[in-house]
């Protein structure tokens, strides 16, 4: 059973900086597409960023000011965000693939397990 765990969020004040984390249970994220997406009640699932299996091919739909990585030895997933602005306000989730095999990028239906999210807030 894959169960998919974020943390970090809070409020933050506009050019600050948040460390989300997603702790991963059953599933091994170095052999999976991972990525980070933003919802807002208004929004479909917006991705922010996504890392190949490999680590070695990595997106950003604002590149410079996050960076995604991940620690192998927690089988935990991360989400560097830094100049925070009002507009990246939203519930991050964090998804996984069910397999290597998988395309990843940008596109839902790649991902199998989608965490249920953590609040981050950005106040102007």
């Amino acid at each position: 059973q894959v169960q998919v765990v974020e943390s970090g969020g809070g409020l933050v004040q506009s050019g600050g900086s948040l460390r989300l984390s997603c702790s991963v249970a059953g599933r091994t994220v170095s052999r999976a597409w991972v990525a980070w997406v933003r919802q807002t009640p208004t929004k479909e699932p917006e991705f922010v960023a996504t890392m190949s299996p490999s680590g070695g091919n990595t997106t950003y739909a604002d590149s410079g000011r996050f960076t995604i990585s991940r620690d192998d030895a927690k089988n935990t997933v991360y989400l560097q965000m830094g100049s925070l602005k009002r507009e990246d306000t939203g519930v991050y989730r964090c998804l996984v693939s069910g397999s290597w095999r998988r395309k990843g990028g940008n596109d839902p239906n790649e991902y199998d397990y989608w965490g249920q999210g953590t609040q981050v807030t950005v106040s102007s």
